[in-house]
């Protein structure tokens, strides 16, 4: 069932990538990937508006640990083309043979993203300071956050 939302998800940020719209990769620590590398991209040919981001990440202590796929739609608004609020609202995957037993690591879980995005109008550094309120089944965090650097194109 998971391939089902990646792969779609995948193909629809591709095709959004094509346009000339803002897009960025970066790393972050922290938020619904835990430490993890993505890609980010408007839907449409602006700056800012709605987009999407992919991701793939997790943690591995002593042997132990997790694979996560953060699926994020979100949106962006800005007065100046360079500071952004960003909101949205995804899912962080964890494909089943890649999951901790036990603990909250091991299943779906869902996220919302609330922060600041410095994102440059020409290019440049990325960077991203979100709070990610994350939920499962048995639990909710809801001061988690992330801190992401990258590059913007």
């Amino acid at each position: 069932m998971k391939k089902f939302l990646i792969i779609p998800f995948a193909l629809l940020l591709m095709k959004a990538g094509n346009a000339q719209s803002a897009k960025a990769f970066f790393v972050e620590a922290g938020g619904p990937g835990l430490a993890s590398f993505n890609f980010d991209t408007r839907f449409s040919g602006k700056e800012g508006g709605i987009g999407g981001r992919i991701g793939v990440g997790g943690f591995n202590i002593d042997g132990e640990g997790a694979v996560f796929v953060p699926l994020t739609i979100n949106y962006i608004v800005s007065k100046d083309k360079a500071n952004y609020f960003e909101i949205g609202a995804g899912a962080t995957l964890v494909p089943s043979s890649s999951a901790v037993e036990p603990g909250p690591f091991k299943n779906t879980s869902g996220h919302l993203n609330f922060g600041y995005r410095y994102q440059p109008e020409k290019g440049g550094l990325f960077f991203r300071a979100t709070i990610n309120p994350i939920f499962g089944q048995t639990f909710f965090w809801p001061y988690y956050g992330g801190l992401s650097i990258g590059y913007k194109f």
